[in-house]
């Protein structure tokens, strides 16, 4: 096999993903604008090898189970967190803010990772801080996603006031989520530290479940607008990769 056949196989198997996890042939050639006959031999080599299956009712190829020795490889060889962590200080490079990973812990969420901004004013986070789900973006973010059931149980323990900002009644703040849910980001300023803007990405398993959040955080005085779509746009651009990394590692827990 030359390397150009190679890497052709390689682009086949990429089609296989999470929005389109099994493809017929003639419906794959015609995505791919290739020859059935060739997409055919290249389905039939990775079916010999367990790389894929093909159903046996609806005759489409799907992944099979002779990747699972490759995802553990791969899994044994790295840790979530090695992977996440470069994600997040390009990201804060590219923004020039701090960008922290914050993961669901009971009703609480707790800062797992940071890359700080190298600006001299700048938001700062410890990790191990805890955060109650009904404040700040980073919280929202994940408490949106929770069942209608977790959210009032989360609002009849008490809605505390950090800031003058901060959401205490109920409706405002099932308002809120109701918003987050439906845009799926959130977007707060001087809501749990004054003068400080957050926008921030839910993170879900490969199931959907809500685990965790991606925020960027700085001083208000830094966005508008105009800027705040462009940040908006590389936080999704992150958070799709980060997806993909929890997708592989298949765990709820961050450590």
């Amino acid at each position: 096999m030359t390397l150009k056949s190679l890497g052709f196989a390689i682009e086949v198997l990429s089609m296989f993903t999470k929005e389109n996890p099994s493809w017929g042939l003639r419906d794959l050639s015609k995505e791919m604008g290739v020859n059935h006959t060739i997409i055919y031999r290249i389905l039939r080599t990775f079916e010999d090898k367990r790389v894929l299956t093909q159903n046996p009712d609806s005759k489409k190829y799907e992944l099979g189970p002779g990747l699972a020795p490759l995802l553990a490889a791969y899994r044994s060889k790295n840790k979530m967190s090695d992977l996440i962590l470069p994600i997040m200080e390009a990201l804060s490079e590219r923004t020039g803010e701090s960008v922290f990973l914050t993961w669901k812990e009971g009703y609480e969420g707790v800062t797992v990772e940071i890359a700080e901004s190298s600006s001299n004013i700048r938001f700062a986070v410890s990790k191990g801080t805890r955060t109650p789900l009904y404040l700040g973006a980073s919280a929202k973010s994940i408490m949106a996603f929770l069942s209608e059931e977790q959210q009032n149980e989360i609002i009849a323990q008490g809605l505390k006031k950090m800031t003058e900002k901060s959401t205490t009644e109920k409706e405002d703040l099932l308002k809120d989520l109701r918003i987050i849910e439906s845009r799926r980001w959130a977007y707060t300023e001087g809501e749990y530290s004054d003068d400080v803007f957050g926008i921030s990405t839910p993170l879900f398993n490969s199931e959907g479940k809500i685990l965790a959040s991606l925020t960027i955080a700085g001083p208000v005085y830094r966005i508008n607008e105009d800027n705040r779509q462009t940040i908006l746009a590389m936080l999704m651009e992150s958070t799709e990769k980060i997806t993909e990394i929890i997708s592989i590692f298949d765990k709820d827990n961050y450590l």
